[in-house]
């Protein structure tokens, strides 16, 4: 096995736990793994994030499923909005610069933190 399937490995691995512990890790771990550790292009690494995402967050629902976490009522309020977000961004996403790409995504992962640090 090259050193690159080991990096992937551990990659998903990482993603994984961070999806079942904070419903994250997908795309805020697998977009710049893939961009700055195997020099995939911006494009293709945030395209290359949702199949791998897929299944690490059905094995995560599964999970809140069988324990009774998860509120419907609010989840099929945001899916309903998110099928229509989903489908705009995949349409959309290569017409956006990728500094720009780069800058907002960046920039939207430090907001999150910095609200969740300070909140």
């Amino acid at each position: 096995m090259d050193k690159n399937k080991y990096k992937l490995i551990g990659l998903g691995l990482v993603a994984g736990l961070l999806n079942g512990v904070f419903g994250s890790g997908g795309g805020t771990i697998i977009v710049p793994s893939l961009v700055f550790l195997l020099k995939l292009k911006d494009y293709k690494a945030h395209a290359t994030a949702i199949p791998i995402i897929l299944p690490l967050t059905i094995i995560s629902v599964l999970v809140y499923v069988f324990n009774n976490k998860i509120p419907f009522s609010h989840a099929f309020s945001v899916i309903i909005g998110g099928l229509v977000g989903s489908y705009l961004g995949a349409k959309f996403l290569n017409r956006i610069p990728v500094n720009y790409l780069r800058k907002f995504f960046g920039s939207l992962i430090i907001y999150t933190a910095l609200r969740m640090i300070w909140r």
